[in-house]
């Protein structure tokens, strides 16, 4: 299984940085917001996937989490500071609406979830789900006509 588990991860991995090369080309067409970082890793015991975002500066209560089925869905909003006072000569750290979906590479217990926020790092802990019991499908006859 763990095999199986770095193959997937190197998928994600290339996937990740097909998006990153086409989010950065295209940056200056995007409708304001920016795509916080991540990282995604799965530990074994407990069984879980974690998933770190960095969320420096951003207010707890500003972020939503959504879980639907294999993905992490990351929404909220950085404000910026507002100072009448100051003439910027850089102005690298991003504003606005963010909105991130992370792909899990297994199937999670979304009611056992948790989440903490310290440090402007975001931890989500989600169980993996336990596998479900095999069912037998009765097959029926098909109709002729």
């Amino acid at each position: 299984m763990a095999s199986e588990r770095d193959l997937f991860a190197n998928f994600e991995r290339m996937r990740r940085q097909m998006d990153e090369l086409f989010d950065r080309s295209l940056a200056p067409q995007r409708r304001g917001g920016f795509s916080p970082a991540v990282d995604v890793y799965y530990t074994a015991d407990p069984p879980r996937a974690v998933v770190r975002a960095d969320l420096a500066g951003i207010d707890p209560s500003e972020i939503e989490l959504q879980i639907r089925g294999r993905e992490l869905v990351l929404a909220g909003h950085r404000r910026p500071e507002h100072a009448e006072e100051r003439v910027y000569q850089q102005l690298e750290i991003e504003h606005g609406p963010f909105r991130r979906v992370v792909a899990l590479g297994a199937d999670v217990d979304a009611d056992a979830a948790r989440a903490t926020y310290e440090d402007g790092m975001l931890v989500v802990e989600l169980p993996i789900a336990a596998p479900a019991d095999p069912r037998t499908v009765p097959i029926e006859p098909g109709r002729r006509e």
